[in-house]
C-alpha cells in the first residue's frame, strides 16, 4: 500500500480528519460524483476521490497502487489543473493553503491568509494539529505555494481532461500562466 493510499483509508475511516479537510479545504470525500465524466488524453484512469461545495472533483490519476498518482482538480466552470504529485503533497496544500484555488485568480498568499485568519482566528491552530494527525511534514504557504505551481506546470498536455461526450473538448488549465 502507498503512502497515497494509507492516507486516503485513514480520511475515509476517521470521520473527524473528513470534517477537518472540508471545512475550510472543500475536499469532501462524501462528494464523489464528478459533473461530468471525463478522460484524460493518455488514457490514464482517473479515480475520483473528493469534490467541493462548487462542483469540482478531486481526482487521483493512475492505476490503484502504482507509484505515481498525481492528483488532479477538475471544477465545474471546465478548468483543471494538477495539485500534487501525489495525494500526501495535495492534502498537505489543502491544509496548508485551503483558498489555494485562489491564487488562480490573481490574489497574493498574504491577502487570502490575512482573509482566512480574520474569519478564523485559530486557524493556525487548527492546521498544525491536522497536519499532525494526518502525519504531514508542516510547509510554510510560500513552499506549499510554490510546490502547486511546479505540479500545476505538469498539467498541460497529459493531465488537461477532455469531456468524451462533448466532442471531446478539453478543459482549460486553471494555472494558465504555469503552463507552456
Amino acid at each position: 500500500m502507498t503512502a497515497s493510499d494509507d492516507l486516503l483509508r485513514r480520511i475515509e475511516r476517521e470521520p473527524s480528519l473528513a470534517t477537518a479537510l472540508a471545512r475550510p479545504g472543500d475536499f469532501d470525500v462524501e462528494r464523489r460524483h464528478p459533473v461530468e465524466d471525463l478522460a484524460l488524453p493518455t488514457g490514464i484512469p482517473l479515480h475520483p476521490i473528493a469534490g467541493c461545495g462548487a462542483g469540482g472533483t478531486y481526482f487521483l490519476c493512475g492505476e490503484a497502487r502504482a507509484e505515481e498518482r498525481p492528483v488532479l482538480y477538475a471544477d465545474s466552470e471546465g478548468q483543471a489543473t494538477l495539485i500534487g504529485a501525489d495525494l500526501v503533497e495535495a492534502i498537505t496544500l489543502i491544509v496548508v493553503l485551503p483558498f489555494w484555488r485562489d491564487l488562480a485568480k490573481g490574489f497574493t498568499i498574504s491577502e487570502l491568509g490575512a482573509d482566512i485568519r480574520a474569519h478564523r482566528p485559530d486557524f493556525n491552530t487548527k492546521r498544525d494539529r491536522l497536519l499532525h494527525a494526518l502525519g504531514l511534514a508542516p510547509a510554510s504557504e510560500e513552499d506549499a505555494a510554490s510546490r502547486l505551481l511546479a505540479v500545476a506546470a505538469r498539467t498541460t498536455p497529459d493531465y488537461v481532461p477532455l469531456v468524451p461526450d462533448d466532442n471531446h473538448l478539453p478543459y482549460e488549465p486553471l494555472f494558465e500562466d504555469c503552463d507552456s
